[in-house]
């Protein structure tokens, strides 16, 4: 069968070129950009020390970080059931989003497993929270620095990125002042990352408490992605963003593959802070 003029209907003699999406134009993201790349040895015949990579987040890579055995024991286990071969809910099926709200609940953060929405990785859960919450022609505020994905997922749905600066003088605190001048009638979203990547910041209760008033103040929803939850040092303790109000409705994001070194599995989910119905819609 003869192509055809897409503009006029009538036969073409040939294909010509097809053109890209406008979304497929706006996505790229610089890290996968790097990681695609021939990996280049770690040594030379001229090297006098061993070199350690820090080229990816990725504990597989070099064979020297495994999972632990109960991991892979629960996942031969639900495999050998036959119970999960069909089509789970959208939003994830309900023994995970139990164990996820069980694991994560807080006397003053309250989860059920209502509040837990499965996703594929936390990479996924990025673009659900970000997709939700945001319109093209909108704005949404993204930590300087900060992980890349937000950029990508924002910028190919038209969603205008704003970025806050981190202080490096502040161990990467968050410049609140700096934050809160960025916000505007189209602001839809302030995303934050804590633990942060790639900075290492663990941020306290009270600059935590900062962040939320300005949320508080303006009416915006956040966006808490703390896939590096609980992995801190010694004498450093994690606070969850969701357990310090009471009002501010908030999506943390989080997964399996940082903690339980299994990142190609594509687990992670979000969890839905809301005591007051502000994401009823």
């Amino acid at each position: 069968m003869p192509s055809t003029d897409r503009t006029s209907n009538v036969p073409s003699s040939d294909w010509g070129t097809i053109s890209s999406s406008d979304v497929s134009r706006r996505t790229f993201n610089p890290i996968r950009d790097v990681l695609s790349r021939p990996v280049k040895p770690l040594s030379t015949p001229q090297s006098t020390k061993d070199l350690i990579s820090l080229s990816i987040g990725d504990p597989t890579v070099f064979g020297n970080f495994k999972t632990h055995p109960v991991v892979v024991e629960a996942v031969e286990e639900a495999v050998r059931s036959f119970s999960f071969n069909g089509y789970p809910p959208s939003v994830g099926v309900a023994q995970a989003r139990e164990a996820v709200a069980n694991k994560y609940t807080h006397p003053d953060a309250p989860l059920v497993a209502d509040d837990v929405i499965m996703a594929s990785g936390c990479s996924g859960a990025v673009e659900m929270a970000i997709s939700v919450l945001c319109n093209e022609g909108q704005n949404i505020l993204l930590p300087r620095p900060g992980f890349c994905l937000y950029n990508t997922v924002a910028g190919s749905r038209n969603i205008e990125t704003r970025l806050y600066n981190l202080l490096s003088e502040s161990n990467w605190e968050v410049d609140i002042e700096h934050m809160e001048s960025l916000i505007d009638s189209k602001t839809a979203a302030v995303l934050i990352n804590n633990p942060s990547n790639p900075c290492g910041s663990n941020f306290t209760k009270s600059h935590l408490r900062a962040i939320l008033g300005v949320c508080e103040k303006y009416k915006i929803p956040l966006i808490s992605d703390e896939i590096y939850a609980d992995m801190v040092f010694s004498g450093q303790v994690f606070t969850p963003t969701a357990t310090l109000t009471s009002t501010v409705p908030i999506l943390t994001l989080g997964g399996l593959a940082k903690q339980w070194l299994i990142p190609g599995w594509r687990i992670g989910w979000i969890l839905i802070n809301d005591r007051h119905g502000a994401f009823a819609q």
